[in-house]
């Protein structure tokens, strides 16, 4: 899969259009991410807009937009609750300003990110414990 780079304009659009929603932009995949709690809620990879969508919200943008599909970094590999915003969706300001706002609504309901983080992390010092056992009690 080619990389494409996300044009400026569309640089420009996700951040005038994230104004006014309480949350924290940081770089994610080299471009404009934006964090509630810790938790990526919008952003650009590439040259497509995402947004993490509550299942509620992935079922009434089908209807509105059945081509909604999940954002994949990597071919088949889906992220979960993170869905490619269709164009006409994010260049009509009103709409996806409310969209992006239930995003943000939902990402405040979620844990905090670094707590996760944490336990991932416990998680993967374990299995290195164990692999390290396995290593010793083999030679």
């Amino acid at each position: 899969m080619k990389w494409v780079k996300a044009p400026e304009e569309l640089k420009v659009t996700i951040e005038k259009l994230m104004q006014g929603i309480e949350c924290e932009k940081r770089p994610m995949f080299g471009y404009p991410a934006f964090f509630i709690n810790k938790n990526m809620f919008a952003g650009l990879f590439q040259d497509k807009v995402f947004l993490r969508l509550s299942p509620d919200q992935v079922t009434s943008l089908r209807r509105v937009d059945p081509s909604l599909s999940a954002l994949e970094p990597m071919p088949g590999r889906p992220m979960k609750d993170y869905f490619v915003i269709a164009e006409s969706l994010y260049r009509d300001e009103s709409r996806f300003r409310k969209i992006a706002a239930e995003a943000a609504d939902y990402a405040r309901t979620l844990p905090s990110g670094t707590k996760r983080a944490k336990a991932k992390s416990s998680a993967h010092k374990a299995a290195k414990k164990t692999s390290a056992r396995k290593h010793t009690r083999g030679a």
